[in-house]
């Protein structure tokens, strides 16, 4: 299985101020190729930017600390936003997560469409995505 850093996901309540200010100070761009397709009836609506730096994607989303709540699960990735890997092997990942005594909560597509998302804590309490975006 193979994981590669795909974007980073800050929680904000003003996605319009954010998108400014990555865009115009760090010089970010508009974000336009394999952005994913959000499944605003599942748990989560909020607004989302995408914005990036020709190779790392950042999301700057919506601060919404009742979305784990609404779709019945444990971790919520835009209470305080998330750092995200792709995955060529979700299933593989999740054993391996399993044997290490880590526990995770399987969003599978219910945030996104054509995106299998689990999502867990580090020691610190960050959370960190792992998806695999189907063929």
């Amino acid at each position: 299985m193979k994981l590669t850093l795909h974007h980073i996901n800050l929680s904000t309540q003003n996605v319009e101020q954010m998108n400014g200010f990555y865009r115009g100070v760090l010089g970010l761009t508009e974000e336009s190729a394999g952005l994913p397709t959000l499944e605003k009836n599942k748990g989560y609506s909020g607004d989302v930017a995408f914005v990036s730096d020709g190779h790392i994607q950042m999301h700057l989303a919506q601060k919404d600390v009742l979305a784990g709540f609404r779709a019945g699960h444990i971790v919520n990735p835009v209470s305080h936003g998330h750092i995200a890997y792709r995955t060529d092997d979700l299933d593989t990942f999740k054993a391996h997560l399993e044997a290490q005594g880590v526990q995770y909560s399987d969003w599978g597509n219910a945030a996104v469409a054509g995106w299998r998302q689990i999502f867990f804590y580090d020691p610190d309490g960050n959370v960190i995505e792992v998806h695999q975006a189907d063929e």
